[in-house]
């Protein structure tokens, strides 16, 4: 008998019980899908999320005890191969970019959850970019262009390696650490030195950086997202 292929699992973070339940009454459609836990303030949703390595965090961005783009820092931190999906009502190209500075993959605006949620956890989960259709455009050109000189003179003096090529690719893609260590076979440790070095080397913060610094140097194709 063919093994049964692994469930999903999501974390829900939210500090309102009624936008709780509708987020997971609108996830139980998808059968595949799996609701490890909830959670109710930011630092709650650190804590679950080390303990129950969720594939897949929803995290509104207005938390108490702690809010959640700080959350989302931490969390990536103790779950690394998490990919956090935000969920606000706050509807500025501002907040998107606070949201993927923190490192979030995704952004659901609230007033869109029937329509987009689904979509939303699915690409995230895939290694995938999500933003709102109204969104996604402009705000993609405006890294474009704000990257587009800064990146012109960065890259006379630091151009990557095959090997980092390579790795950057990996990492665009959403691959976990040791995903690329198993691909390229190396060690974790060598992947995780090669990480750092590539977002020292390239001056970039987050992992929506290094995707857009992919897109902009033909690594990965921007038709992928």
């Amino acid at each position: 008998m063919k093994p049964r292929a692994k469930r999903l699992g999501v974390l829900v973070a939210d500090d309102h019980e009624l936008v709780r339940s509708g987020v997971c009454a609108l996830l139980r459609v998808c059968r595949d899908w799996k609701i490890v836990g909830e959670a109710v303030n930011g630092k709650q949703a650190v804590e679950k999320a080390k303990n129950l390595k969720p594939d897949v965090l929803i995290m509104d961005i207005s938390m108490p005890h702690l809010d959640g783009l700080e959350a989302t820092r931490q969390i990536l931190h103790v779950s690394p191969q998490t990919k956090v999906l935000a969920l606000t009502m706050h509807e500025s190209e501002q907040m998107v970019r606070c949201v993927f500075e923190a490192g979030a993959r995704g952004y659901v605006l609230k007033s869109d959850l029937a329509r987009q949620l689904v979509k939303a956890v699915r690409s995230v989960s895939q290694g995938k970019v999500y933003l709102p259709p109204k969104f996604s455009n402009i705000v993609l050109e405006g890294f474009l262009r704000a990257g587009k000189h800064t990146e012109k003179i960065r890259s006379l003096r630091s151009r990557p390696t095959s090997r980092e090529r390579a790795i950057i690719l990996l990492l665009a893609q959403g691959k976990a650490n040791k995903h690329i260590a198993e691909k390229l076979g190396i060690t974790l440790r060598t992947v995780e030195t090669h990480r750092a070095k590539i977002m020292t080397k390239l001056g970039l913060h987050s992992v929506i950086e290094l995707v857009h610094y992919a897109i902009r140097n033909d690594i990965i194709s921007a038709q992928e997202f």
